[in-house]
């Protein structure tokens, strides 16, 4: 059996998976039970010098065919003073001393307020800091979360002051709301960070309820601009973690819409050393780690891969530039004997392609191989599998 266990900036893990920053990890309690459940490693609810103080609703799913494919918050950091979190990570690693857990941590502009958290946390024996330099809402107002970490000069300068007087590893967590990712990246390891944690939540506003015309979460009939997170982030995320590895060179801790282990396998073939989950926990509970580890692990097998670090990267290099991609080697579809004739993809060719799909007497379809250019529309919307893209 392949072996989930990994290393990352010295400290060890039993599994790659991680609690993300998140309500699923906001006290003592809870982070006990997932460490009980399963999970290899937590990082906190972010910790401030000034507990916050949330609005009602804060959460709304975003939905398609009755199934929840995403969903945005409001919520702000912890409600916890630094005292109240003194004590629970001592509790917490008194409990789990081998088990690596992280300080997400979040101040403004001021050196000295970066500084005293450092303090506050580290003598707790808490294993890294994660710096939050991305939440989207709520903070930035403040001068706080995304806007540092959208600006390369102010994400660099934090990560320089807490650099200054920590004792641990340093992580710094990115958003994605910005044109360059990878700039952001290289600012904070130009200051001494020693790994990156991406992608945060994007930031937007999840829909609008067409009857009182209030957007969504609507508090009080108004709403602000929140963190849409879930699977319809994850190809933000996966394309910002290869930004990032590319530009940087550092470490990663990933997430961004990871539900099950096959999205955390691509976060690691694409140069994860770990992979936080949120959302995921939030809709099915601490358990899910169960079915994390158990698919991680048939499929390492399956691969022939003895551990992760086979895994982890081995389809970075696989990203390139689009100049780079060839325009010689033709592709087109075919369609095999389990076409059910539904036409959807005689439809979508119509309108959507080529007009290389027809649909005959008694529901055949065919493709005209000199008119298929290969898009791969037709792949997308047939139901059953049915067709193929192959060589020409």
């Amino acid at each position: 059996m392949a072996s989930l266990k990994i290393d990352f900036l010295g400290m060890h893990f039993p599994n790659p998976f991680m609690l993300a920053s998140a309500p699923p990890t906001r006290n003592a309690e809870m982070i006990k039970r997932a460490f009980n459940a399963g999970w290899g490693g937590v990082v906190t609810k972010t910790i401030s010098l000034s507990p916050s103080r949330d609005v009602q609703p804060r959460l709304h799913p975003l939905q398609h065919s009755n199934r929840n494919i995403g969903m945005e918050n409001i919520e702000l950091i912890s409600r916890m003073t630094v005292e109240e979190w003194q004590k629970d990570l001592a509790i917490i690693k008194t409990d789990f001393p081998e088990r690596p857990l992280w300080a997400s941590i979040m101040a403004g502009t001021k050196r000295e307020d970066w500084q005293k958290l450092v303090g506050f946390v580290e003598e707790t024996g808490i294993d890294a800091l994660e710096i939050n330099v991305s939440c989207p809402h709520g903070m930035p107002g403040r001068g706080m979360g995304a806007y540092i970490g959208q600006h390369p000069e102010l994400t660099g300068q934090v990560v320089a002051w807490v650099k200054q007087v920590a004792k641990i590893p340093v992580i710094v967590k990115l958003t994605p709301n910005v044109t360059d990712i990878g700039l952001i990246a290289n600012a904070a390891k130009e200051n001494g960070a020693d790994a990156i944690a991406a992608i945060n939540t994007v930031s937007g506003i999840v829909g609008v309820d067409l009857n009182s015309l209030s957007p969504l979460p609507s508090v009080n009939g108004i709403t602000a601009y929140g963190g849409y997170s879930g699977p319809g982030i994850k190809p933000i995320a996966l394309r910002c973690i290869a930004q990032i590895i590319k530009a940087s060179g550092l470490p990663v801790s990933g997430m961004g819409g990871i539900t099950n282990w096959t999205d955390a396998g691509e976060f690691l073939a694409m140069g994860s050393g770990t992979v936080q989950v949120g959302t995921a926990v939030m809709w099915k509970g601490f358990r899910i780690i169960d079915e994390l580890t158990t698919g991680l692990i048939d499929y390492l097998d399956k691969k022939g891969f003895p551990d992760l670090i086979s895994l982890i990267g081995s389809g970075l290099n696989n990203v390139v530039e689009f100049s780079e991609l060839t325009t010689s080697k033709k592709m087109i579809a075919t369609v095999d004997k389990t076409c059910n004739s539904c036409l959807l993809c005689v439809t979508a060719c119509a309108d959507g392609g080529y007009q290389a799909i027809q649909g005959h007497n008694k529901g055949i379809v065919t493709i005209d191989s000199g008119r298929c250019d290969g898009c791969g529309l037709c792949v997308m919307v047939c139901p059953k599998k049915s067709i193929r893209m192959v060589p020409y």
